[in-house]
């Protein structure tokens, strides 16, 4: 069944104080049209700027999600994003009148029950979705790190921890259904941190809102009930704090006996909508906090982008390859005898292009370069080493079939090895600078794993 694009019926609102400036903030939830996607709106700053809710505007990660455009700033996103996740929408205008989202008490739930209370509408457009076909990983193998996301129906994730910490101890939880679990058995669960986690965030000027009241604050040393006196006036506290039986601070009562891994599910949940469009895959996640989760996005939205730019040229991609002649074809204005590239085997968009070129003796300059003697001109090979590059390049703009790529420079040459008939060339280029409309890569060509040709090129996109 086709699942239609979401947002809600009417503008819905609530307030409250940031966790880590301790604003006081108010959040207001709105509609917004078909392929909009998910936005914050600073309305507290002139012109009201926007900022897209996607990997490409994530700043900072060190104590929560940070976005950024312009000099325009959202900090703590995850739990809302989290909230618009789990709730399976997709376009909505969120107007904030500072710089943070209302902690609340939390989680993701007091966003959740206020949207909820709006109403939710289909659009009349289907969903965008990343479907994962083959397995994805990430690792930090000195942290203990790893995620895994495999091909899956639906978004599952399946979160497991080790805090060796009697309060605690190891976790795990698994999220099956958005549908049947997230708002009752996800939205609930509490952010929570560790006493000793405390001064450091202090000094580093964060959880200025932070409360008992809106955070499990979990004892893990001897010397807890020693220091709460010397913490309530660092933090400006006045009612009576306590390490609990529990080893909670005032003995806050769990919502699930694994609050904490829910939470750090919900965490990743709202990391991994900053794809700006939902996943079908299992993540299988060890361990991770938001600095991974956003490095293993960065991979999804690699190859997100990879199936636009298939999808975009040709029906599907075949084989181990990324783009066939047809779609080359479509994306370059050259033509026989002069493209030069046959097929396109990978994009990492922004960075990096993967290109081969078949050198048959039916190429027609081997008839006169030499004749007994074919040898492919060295100006040929860095021509197909350019046009890979053109390739690259015209993939960084929305409407690639209007744009031509002039070659300004070429740097840094040099011919290792002659290419002879029956070679197949690999390219390799890697984009070192991009800035307005103009790259600089550096390419190299390899004849079965040896370097036949290198040489620095800079390029601009231009209007046929």
């Amino acid at each position: 069944m086709i699942k239609r694009q979401r947002t809600i019926t009417e503008s819905v609102s609530l307030s409250g104080t940031g966790l880590h400036t301790g604003n006081k903030t108010s959040i207001t939830f709105k509609p917004a049209p078909i392929d909009h996607g998910i936005a914050f709106v600073r309305t507290d700053l002139a012109g009201s700027p926007e900022i897209p809710a996607d990997m490409d505007h994530v700043v900072d990660i060190t104590r929560g999600t940070t976005l950024k455009k312009g000099e325009a700033k959202v900090y703590t996103v995850e739990h809302v994003l989290a909230a618009l996740a789990g709730l399976e929408l997709d376009n909505l205008k969120v107007e904030l009148d500072s710089s943070e989202p209302p902690v609340g008490d939390g989680s993701a739930l007091p966003f959740v029950e206020a949207i909820l209370k709006a109403g939710t509408q289909e659009q009349d457009s289907p969903k965008n979705y990343l479907e994962i076909d083959t397995p994805l990983f990430y690792s930090e193998k000195e942290r203990g790190i790893d995620l895994v996301v495999v091909p899956s129906d639906d978004l599952r994730i399946t979160f497991m921890v080790d805090y060796r910490n009697p309060a605690l101890g190891t976790q795990y939880t698994s999220l099956v259904s958005l549908e049947k679990e997230f708002v009752e058995e996800f939205a609930p669960a509490r952010t929570f941190c560790f006493f000793t986690e405390l001064e450091e965030l202090y000094r580093e000027g964060l959880a200025k809102g932070g409360s008992v009241h809106n955070a499990v604050v979990i004892c893990d040393g001897d010397n807890c009930e020693a220091r709460i006196e010397e913490l309530k006036k660092l933090y400006g506290v006045k009612e009576d704090i306590f390490v609990g039986k529990s080893g909670i601070l005032n003995d806050v009562r769990l919502r699930f006996p694994n609050e904490p891994v829910r939470h750090k599910a919900l965490d990743l949940l709202g990391d991994v909508y900053l794809l700006g469009v939902p996943l079908k895959g299992h993540v299988l996640a060890a361990r991770s906090g938001h600095a991974a989760n956003v490095a293993l996005v960065k991979k999804l939205r690699e190859q997100y982008e990879k199936k636009q730019i298939t999808t975009r040229y040709q029906k599907k991609a075949v084989g181990d390859f990324l783009l066939d002649i047809n779609a080359i074809l479509k994306i370059m204005p050259h033509r026989y005898p002069f493209l030069l590239v046959d097929r396109v085997l990978d994009i990492q968009p922004r960075k990096k292009v993967v290109a081969i070129k078949n050198v048959t003796m039916n190429e027609p300059f081997f008839s006169g370069h030499f004749p007994g003697h074919p040898i492919m001109p060295g100006v040929l090979i860095v021509e197909a080493m350019a046009q890979a590059g053109g390739i690259l390049l015209l993939n960084t703009v929305d409407d690639p079939e209007g744009k031509l790529v002039y070659f300004m420079g070429i740097d840094g040459v040099r011919f290792r090895k002659p290419v002879m008939p029956g070679d197949q060339i690999r390219f390799e280029l890697e984009m070192t600078q991009f800035r307005r409309g103009t790259c600089k890569m550096q390419g190299k060509a390899y004849v079965e794993g040896d370097l036949v040709t290198e040489a620095n090129l800079m390029a601009t996109i231009v209007d046929r």
